[in-house]
Parts: structure tokens; sequence; C-alpha cells
């Protein structure tokens, strides 16, 4: 199993604080909660969790999430002698308001192989090819993106004194960034700077997406490819590719600026810097 549909509806079950829930995914990311899956015994930490509401306040899908972790059962036996309810502990990573859920029409209109009506609490196992259905369809009509954790916060100083990298919506796609990492590594494509290998446990898996093709040529037909158009960036190399021009430096080009640049005169150079001088033309070389 690598996604299951949770069943929520509030007339039977409410002990949360949704609307507070809405407001801590948009303020820190994320939210977990102990969720009953019944007799599922093959859920995996990893697997995505979709929140499907039910009920008098209205049906659709309200919530995506991720399985982090299995914990006991609290309590009462799942209702079939002998087997106990298992439950997991799901992250939600996005949750829409009261009200804004995805409609089961269009649910059932773009997956119809998933019965939406008849979805149990304790979860439905979905089918791989079905999920990816269920995820672009999040992608059109759930939450936009949150903030970029690496930006100033507005105010903090005054505009014109701070250039700003804004990331297009292919670059801010959980599951186009996925398959960019899973090609392509999380190395900087450019520098060859890896968050991992500086800062340890705290940078691993991260870096910036960048998207090759400008989005002000894309037209309205474009399919996006996340391994030949995005390619991983540090932080800096993402800053430079995008730094003074309206249409966005290449790769190669960076490679050539960091071959070319050299140091500045009077500077001590570490041999951190020249490691990282060689590596960007040895990479160089290989293009």
């Amino acid at each position: 199993m690598t996604a299951i549909i949770l069943g929520w509806n509030p007339d039977r079950w409410n002990e949360w604080n949704y609307p507070a829930v809405v407001g801590q995914v948009a303020e820190a990311g994320r939210h977990v909660e102990p969720w009953s899956v019944g007799l599922h015994r093959t859920i995996p930490a990893g697997a995505d969790a979709w929140l499907l509401l039910q009920g008098a306040r209205g049906r659709g899908l309200i919530g995506h999430g991720v399985v982090v972790s299995e914990r006991p059962a609290p309590g009462p036996q799942s209702g079939e002698p002998g087997k106990i309810a298992l439950y997991v502990q799901v992250a939600f990573d996005a949750v829409l308001p009261l009200g804004e859920q995805i409609a089961v029409d269009v649910l059932t209109g773009a997956v119809p192989a998933v019965p939406w009506g008849r979805v149990g609490g304790t979860g439905l196992a979905v089918e791989p090819a079905e999920e990816a259905n269920i995820r672009a369809l999040w992608g059109r009509f759930g939450p936009p993106p949150g903030p970029d954790p690496t930006q100033p916060v507005p105010g903090t100083y005054p505009e014109d004194a701070v250039t700003r990298v804004d990331a297009n919506r292919y670059e801010r796609s959980p599951e186009a960034r996925r398959a960019c990492i899973a090609h392509h590594g999380t190395s900087c494509a450019a520098c060859g700077f890896s968050f991992e290998v500086s800062y340890g446990g705290i940078g691993r898996d991260f870096t910036h997406i960048h998207h090759l093709v400008p989005v002000s040529r894309l037209g309205s037909g474009y399919e996006l490819d996340p391994i030949t158009d995005l390619v991983p960036l540090c932080a800096n190399c993402h800053a430079m590719a995008h730094q003074g021009v309206d249409t966005p430096r290449t790769v190669a080009e960076l490679r050539r600026t960091i071959a070319g640049a050299g140091f500045l005169a009077g500077t001590t150079v570490s041999p951190g810097e020249l490691e990282a001088e060689r590596m960007a033309r040895r990479m160089l070389d290989q293009h």
C-alpha cells in the first residue's frame, strides 16, 4: 500500500479543533494526529494519507498527510473478535477550510475507480494509478503552496533591500520535487554543493528546485517533465540563476561563471574554496 483515504465525519468524531488545525498547518507546515485504520496492517511509514470529509457539513477531499509511524491501539477492539484496531500517526501537511473541500462529484469525474461514497473512517487503500490522479486533482484544487522558509519574512527589510527569487508552481510541486530529486539527487547541479554534507542531518533531502524553462514561455498545453525540466540548485546558485536577468541563466552558464570567477584580490583562499573551483571545472568539462 502506498496511499490510503481516511474518512472523517465531524458528526461522529470531532475531538480535534479543525479550524485550529488549518491554522497550524498554514503556520507550522504540519499537524500530527493519531488515526484509527482498523484492520489495515500494511500501511508503511511514508504512505500518503488523504482526508475525505463526510457528513452533514459536506463531502469531499479536504486534506493530505503522510503516515509517520504506528502506535498501539488506545482502547477498544476493532469489532472483529481477537483483532485489535491499529492506529497510525498522520502528519497532515495540507488541509482546506471546511466548505472549501473538493466536491465528491469532481472526485468521481476525475477518479471514478474510487468508491468515494463508501470510504469508512478507518480508511480505503488506493492503487498507485488512482493515487496519482488524486494527487493531480489536489494539485489543481488544493491549497496553494506555503511561503518559502528560505525567504525573508515580509516587513523584515525595506522592499528595495531584498532581491527575491520567486519559485513557480512547478518548482513548488511536491510530486515534481520528489521525481526531480529521485533522478538528480540533492547536490547542486551547478556547483555540487550538498546541504547534507555541509549541515548533516538537518540538511538531508533539502535543496532548491529550479525550472529550466522560463514560465513566461510555457503554453497552455505545457506538461511538466520533472526529470528534464527541473534541476536541484543550492540557494546561492538558484539566486544567481535569476540575478539581474529576465531569462534565468542555464546550469552550463552558472558552471562557466563559477569556473572563471576566481577569487577576490587580497583574500586568503581556503582548501575548500579551491576544491569547489576544481569541482566546478570538472563538471564543466563533463558537459
